[in-house]
């Protein structure tokens, strides 16, 4: 079990974008942040705002570029390269169209699934290898709709369950720090 150094909320910057199911990675480190009284700072340096946790007595940065979604890996390298952060110390929290509203897995590795996010995170990192918390935003029903689709805000019923299942992520919060995903993943997945 790796501990984590760095959790990422992806999502776009700016007002217009707030409510939108593409932030739905802001709105996981935003409440992370807010339990434990923390602020977010800006960091221009890195092209991010950055807080910092105490989660299992080990201070954990949370981060959220501010850069648009399609460039989050020049933040997340910048951080990761400066802080000597892995890999494997990493987890990327986002929005997944390929996942109910209101499930969420969690996994290493894989694919990017066309998010334009996780693909420049890749990218950057030379790598696939973080951690990956998955935030199920549901499919927009016209595959040619999903630019439009993660872009407008969920409906008021999808946003009760987005909400839900970042609250029983927070509650396995310390198991996911410790990197003992297994354990996080047997009691998130069989929900």
């Amino acid at each position: 079990m790796t501990p984590l150094k760095l959790i990422v909320g992806l999502g776009n910057i700016g007002i217009e974008y707030t409510d939108t199911r593409h932030n739905a990675g802001f709105w996981f480190v935003d409440e992370l942040a807010h339990q434990h009284k923390a602020v977010f700072k800006a960091e221009k340096k890195f092209f991010c705002d950055i807080a910092k946790v105490v989660i299992n007595r080990r201070e954990i940065r949370l981060m959220k570029p501010t850069t648009f979604m399609n460039l989050s890996g020049q933040a997340v390298a910048a951080v990761a390269h400066f802080y000597r952060i892995h890999p494997d110390e990493i987890l990327v929290v986002h929005d997944e169209l390929d996942l109910p509203c209101g499930s969420l897995k969690i996994k290493q590795g894989g694919g990017n699934n066309g998010h334009n996010g996780l693909k420049d995170i890749q990218a950057k990192l030379g790598t696939p290898n973080f951690w990956r918390l998955r935030l199920g935003i549901d499919r927009a029903s016209d595959k040619n709709q999903v630019v439009s689709y993660v872009l407008k805000k969920p409906t008021a019923e999808q946003q009760v369950k987005i909400d839900e299942s970042i609250v029983r992520a927070l509650d396995e919060i310390e198991t996911i720090a410790a990197g003992d995903f297994q354990a996080a993943m047997n009691r998130l997945h069989s929900k």
